[in-house]
C-alpha cells in the first residue's frame, strides 16, 4: 500500500515538521511507502529527511504537480496549437 497527502500550502515551504507527522502517520497504519504533494516547495531540510529514514516517501512540490498535470492532461486544457514551418530545401532544388 502506498499512503498519499495532499495539501494546498499558503507558507512558501513545507518543511521538515509536516514530513515528520507524515512518515509518523505512515508508523501508524504500518505503511512502508508514501507520496507528499504540496503546492509549495520543500525545505532541504524536508528533503533531506526523506533521504535519512527508511520509509520511502516520495516528495512532488507545486512545479512538478503542474508538470505532471500538463504531461497526463489532467486538469489543464488546449487554449492554441501553433504550427512550426520549416524550410523544405528540395523545393527549391532544380534537377
Amino acid at each position: 500500500m502506498i499512503y498519499l497527502q495532499a495539501k494546498r500550502y499558503s507558507e512558501s515551504t513545507v518543511g521538515r515538521p509536516e514530513i515528520q507527522k507524515f512518515a509518523g502517520a505512515l508508523d501508524m497504519q504500518r505503511a512502508k511507502k508514501g507520496v507528499f504533494i504540496s503546492t509549495s516547495r520543500f525545505s532541504n531540510d524536508a528533503r533531506e529527511f526523506v533521504g535519512m529514514i527508511e520509509k520511502r516517501i516520495i516528495l512532488i512540490d507545486g512545479s512538478e504537480l503542474a508538470s505532471l498535470m500538463v504531461e497526463h492532461d489532467l486538469g489543464v486544457s488546449t487554449k492554441q496549437v501553433y504550427d512550426i514551418k520549416q524550410i523544405d530545401s528540395d523545393y527549391f532544388n532544380e534537377d
